[in-house]
Parts: C-alpha cells; sequence; structure tokens
C-alpha cells in the first residue's frame, strides 16, 4: 500500500491548476519569449523547489533542454500541454538556486504562427512553485500495491535488502505518465507492504542515455573498489546503442555515484538489463545479460564488476521465441520435499506471452558457474514453462541479499500490448505482491516454479467478514457479500462435477468467471465483461493455468485490488494475475457446479486493512 511522503508534497489543488493561467508569467516566476512556432525560452526568475510543467497526454512530446548558468544540465522529453492540461509534473530547480535556469523548449506541434503558437495551455500555466500536489487523484491506483506516486513505471529493478529494509527500485518517468526519460525511481519498506517513496530518481540519465533495468548487489568485500558493503548497481545505458555501466552506493542506496570508468561492458548488438550475483563457488561475479534479438542470455564472469569475461550463452532456439528476450534472473533454490537443489533462469520476453504481449517464463536446470543447462522432459525437449497464467505479470526479478535464504519476487503488473492506454493519468502501473518462489514436482513429474504470497502479506488482512466450513454446490449459486479490498481463501472439491464457477461481480453487471475445469485440471479467468475493457482490444481476454492438483481438490488464495485480481493455487503451484476496472467495486462473490454436484470448503473472506 502507497504510504504518501510528506518529505516533498502538500498541495496545488486542482483549482490552483487553473488559477495559474490567469496569473501573468512575472507572476508565476517565469518569463516567457516566443522564437518561432516551434521553439520557446523560458527564463525562470522566482526561486522555489519545483517549475510546475503542464502536460497533455495526446500531445506529442516536446524536448526541453535545462541549461543552467550557460550549459546544459538535462535534456527531458515533455508532451508539454496544447488545448487543455491533464495533469502537472514538477521539474525541480530547488538546487539550482542562485543560478540563472532556462528552459530551450523545441515542439513538434505544427502551427501557423507564433500569435497561434502562444496560445499554447502550457505556457498559460507554467509556474515555480514550493509544492507539487501528490495525493491521490486516480479511482483505480491499488490500495495495497506498491505504485510510484505520479509518472510512469515499468519494470522493478535493482531490488535489494540491506540492514532491514527492502529496496524497490523501477524503472520510471518523473515528467510524464507514458513510457519516456527513463530513470531509477525508488521505494523503500520495512516489511514488503507499506513504501516510502523517495522523492528524486537515484539514478538519472546522462550522456550515455536513459537508464533501463538492471541489478544491485553489496558488495560484502569491495571487490570493486567503492568500499566494503557498499551497494553497487548495474544498468543499462540506453542510447543509440545499449551499454552496461556501474554505479555505486555508501549510504544503503539512498543516493548513487556514477562510475566514472562508464561503460564497463560494451557489445556490438542489442543487450541489455544486466542481472549480477555473487558466485561463490568460483568466488567471482556472475553476470547474465539479455542478448534482446537473439534470443538468449549471455552469462559473464568478473572479479571486481568492472572487467567481465564472456563465458557461455543460452537459449537459442528454447522457449518461447517470438518475442524480444528481457529482464534475465538466475538463482538456486531446493526442490520441495526432495533433496537436492536446481536453478531456475527467469527470462522475461515480449511479445510472446501465453495469451499475448509480455509474461515471464523461466527454464529449470543446473549451472556450474560458467554454463546453464535446462532439464528436458521425458521426450528429451526443453519445455516452455510460465511463471504466472495472466496477462499482467512482467519483468518479474528477486530481491538481491533477501534474509534468510529467501527468493522473493516482485514483477510489473501490466502488459506491453496496453500499458500506456490503462484508465490512469497521475500515474501508470503497479507491483505485483510480492511473492516467495520455490520448486515442486508436479504430479506429471516435471519440476515447476511455486509462487505464493510473500509472508508479509498475511499482515495485510483486516476483519474476517465471512467463513463457510462446508457446503455442497449445484447449479444454483451460493452468494457471498464481500468488501471492495479483500482476501478470499477457498478449497473446491469437484466431485461429480465437470466444473466449478467462480464469479465476482457489482451491481451493474460487471464480472469476472473463474472456472476450474475438473477434466484438464486448469482454471480460466474471463475479464471480457470485468468493467472499463475498451480501451484496447487486446485487454478483454480469457487467461488460462494449468492447476498441478495432486489430488481432487483445489485450493485457492485470491486478492482483489481497486484494479488487479491476483489468483494463487494451493501451495503457489500457480498464479494468475490481471488486471480488471470496475466501474463500481466488485460486492458479490458466487460460486456454482456445473455438470453435477460439488464441495466448497474453508471459504473465508478477509477485509484488507489499508492505513
Amino acid at each position: 500500500m502507497n504510504r504518501i511522503s510528506n518529505i516533498v508534497m502538500t498541495m496545488i489543488a486542482a483549482t490552483a491548476i487553473g488559477a495559474a493561467g490567469s496569473l501573468r508569467a512575472a507572476e508565476r516566476g517565469v518569463e516567457i519569449e516566443h522564437l518561432g512556432v516551434n521553439n520557446t525560452l523560458v527564463r525562470v526568475t522566482a526561486d522555489g523547489k519545483y517549475l510546475i510543467l503542464p502536460v497533455q497526454e495526446s500531445n506529442d512530446e516536446a524536448t526541453v533542454n535545462v541549461l543552467v548558468d550557460g550549459k546544459t544540465d538535462k535534456t527531458l522529453s515533455v508532451r508539454l500541454a496544447k488545448s487543455k492540461v491533464d495533469y502537472t509534473v514538477p521539474l525541480k530547480i530547488e538546487d539550482y538556486k542562485g543560478k540563472k535556469v532556462l528552459l530551450n523548449v523545441v515542439t513538434s506541434q505544427s502551427r501557423s504562427s507564433v500569435r497561434e503558437a502562444k496560445e499554447d495551455a502550457c505556457w498559460q500555466n507554467i509556474s515555480v512553485s514550493d509544492t507539487f500536489d501528490t495525493s491521490n487523484r486516480e479511482k483505480f491506483r491499488p490500495a495495497y500495491h506498491h505504485t510510484p506516486l505520479y509518472g510512469w513505471m515499468n519494470d522493478p529493478n535493482g531490488m535489494f535488502y540491506k540492514d532491514g529494509e527492502w529496496h524497490l527500485c523501477y524503472q520510471w518517468n518523473p515528467y510524464g505518465s507514458k513510457w519516456q526519460n527513463l530513470s531509477w525511481g525508488h521505494s523503500v519498506s520495512r516489511d514488503l507492504i507499506h513504501w516510502e517513496h523517495r522523492p528524486d530518481a537515484v539514478i538519472e540519465p546522462d550522456g550515455l542515455g536513459m537508464i533501463f533495468s538492471g541489478s544491485s548487489a553489496v558488495d560484502r568485500s569491495g571487490s570493486a573498489g567503492f568500499g566494503k558493503d557498499a551497494v553497487v548497481a548495474m544498468y543499462t545505458s540506453a542510447a543509440a546503442s545499449q551499454i552496461q555501466s556501474l554505479a555505486w552506493s555508501d549510504d544503503n542506496g539512498e543516493t548513487f555515484t556514477k562510475y566514472d570508468g562508464n561503460p564497463v561492458l560494451t557489445l556490438d548488438s542489442e543487450a541489455r538489463d544486466p542481472n549480477m550475483f555473487w558466485g561463490a563457488e568460483r568466488n567471482v561475479w556472475i553476470l547474465v545479460l539479455a542478448h534482446a534479438l537473439d534470443h538468449e542470455m549471455l552469462i559473464f564472469s568478473s572479479p571486481d564488476m568492472k572487467d567481465w569475461t564472456l563465458e557461455s550463452s543460452f537459449g537459442r532456439g528454447l522457449g518461447a521465441q517470438d518475442g524480444v528476450w528481457e529482464c534475465p534472473d538466475l538463482f538456486e533454490l531446493p526442490v520441495n520435499g526432495e533433496s537436492g537443489k536446481k536453478w531456475v533462469l527467469l527470462c522475461n520476453l515480449n511479445p510472446g506471452g501465453p495469451f499475448g504481449g509480455s509474461a515471464t517464463q523461466y527454464f529449470i536446470g543446473d549451472f556450474d558457474g560458467k554454463t546453464f543447462t535446462s532439464d528436458t522432459d521425458d521426450s528429451g525437449k526443453v519445455p516452455t514453462k510460465w511463471l504466472d497464467y495472466g496477462k499482467d505479470h512482467y519483468a518479474t526479478v528477486s530481491f538481491s541479499d533477501a534474509p534468510d535464504g529467501r527468493r522473493t519476487v516482485i514483477g510489473w503488473m501490466s502488459n506491453w500490448q496496453y500499458a500506456p492506454e490503462v484508465p490512469t493519468m497521475q500515474f501508470r502501473s503497479a507491483n505485483t505482491l510480492p511473492r516467495e518462489v520455490g520448486i515442486f514436482r508436479a504430479p506429471d513429474g516435471q519440476l515447476y516454479v511455486s509462487s505464493t504470497p510473500s509472508p508479509e502479506v498475511d499482515a495485510l488482512r483486516g476483519a474476517l467478514v465471512k467463513s463457510v466450513s462446508k457446503t455442497s454446490l449445484g447449479s444454483k449459486a451460493r452468494t457471498y457479500s464481500i468488501p471492495e479490498l479483500c482476501e478470499i481463501d477457498m478449497e473446491i472439491s469437484p466431485k461429480k462435477a465437470e466444473s466449478v464457477e467462480i464469479e465476482l461481480s457489482n451491481a451493474a453487471g460487471e464480472k469476472v468467471v473463474m472456472v476450474y475445469d475438473a477434466k484438464s485440471d486448469s482454471l480460466s479467468f474471463d475479464r471480457r465483461k470485468s468493467g472499463i475493457v475498451d480501451f484496447s482490444q487486446d485487454f478483454p481476454a480469457v487467461t488460462v493455468s494449468p492447476a498441478y492438483t495432486d489430488g481432487d481438490k483445489v485450493g485457492l488464495r485470491i486478492f482483489i485490488d481497486r484494479s488487479s485480481i491476483e489468483v494463487f493455487g494451493k501451495d503457489g503451484r500457480f498464479a494468475m494475475t490481471n488486471l480488471v476496472f470496475p466501474n463500481s467495486p466488485y460486492s458479490r462473490l458466487s460460486v456454482r457446479a456445473t455438470g453435477g454436484s460439488a464441495r466448497l470448503s474453508d471459504l473465508k473472506i478477509y477485509s484488507i486493512t489499508v492505513e
């Protein structure tokens, strides 16, 4: 859940945005000079923390060059408002106090004259302010999932645990709610549920490009030369090429300093999203790098995170190959109920997911410190396996240095097919609940990765609003009231039924229908009538997951937030994550059987407590 930070922000109510337009430029702390139909200078003439930039999402991006004392400090891409202001974003200027700040703005707007260009809404509303309002204005902002306070977010990256705190970095655009200006945003939590948002990006774009995804690790020995226990981040610098760079922190990730020898790894082809960890057996750092367009992962080693040796590659022709490979992660896990251990290689790809767009596939196998070798099925082939069978689970990676041997992961809760179009504006995208991954052997004899909500998630439970120990199911639905925010646990025994249908609905008739099919041992999720679905032709969908049951029962754990539903099978044997945008919250749970009788047992409905 988001704890709105008081570090930066409190006001500018919506009325204040409109009022700004009635003030003269000088009263708003700026001087505006139009040089032509596509070029405008904005001089900052007042002290303040922020320059408030008005945004209109339907506009093309303007290039904003920020000059400080005559030298370019940064360059932004912003969809500056033309005919209306959808929302505003802050450009932090307090560090420039006492200096001359000039914005050289180049737009691509078609204008017949300078006179017409002067009428753009951005010039009437741009202003200097000491505050920026981040109070939530979105009905679909999740109540208990991590989101950015404002702006665009995609991949989680650079996640690590240190000194009792979980650090979640993420791909962030602070200057709009669509993809651009990628930096690393930063949030911190002591319990994986309540997140404190850091106000500034910890790693910002530079002359090498935008800051794409990567990883962080605690350098216990100081092998990289940045000090013992320094947090070292490795990320992709993305401009004309994609190259790998380092930054380090000696204050537990609060601030990062870029290595002056960047880049540390270059290739003559597209490669990104470096994921590194300490390889204790060889006493070297191991790096997995996505060779995106070649649909493979490259494995490197290094004694110091700076000089990297290519050891091997994995993946060409294996698994899902329809999209680019991205965001790898490689780690070892014990096999549940067995004595051995296996390695898991996460491989996110887009497109090519099981139901279109982006998804997370994985491989289980062995790693000798240099080469990863995948297990095969009974036919001798490397099977394609999915970590989550919903539409909205991508870029899944784990926290480094997690305590007690845990392997805790978080994913991006969206899909590249429609992520920029979902019905929010103040922010876009959320993260999944934190999950613990493991390995289990299914009835088919194959090993699979399990995914269960992290134990910290239990603390979200509020009142037990309904409990049913056992009841029979037939063609007439049994219906129960549910809170807007809730967790639903249940166990289903199909018995003689062909299927069991679980429906979540509201008074307007919007609904999500989940069906457990006994014959195929699978669960489907139909969101075609779930609420607002018309913003993308790819959003209305039915997703299906194998249940991997080992008996005649299937256990379900369902989490409902304002715009998402996450379904977990018993012991995490499957997971399914889907966004939903109902016009009013779902208020009813209905369960019925088809083709015979079934049994519902251990039904518990918990409200979810939000501070």
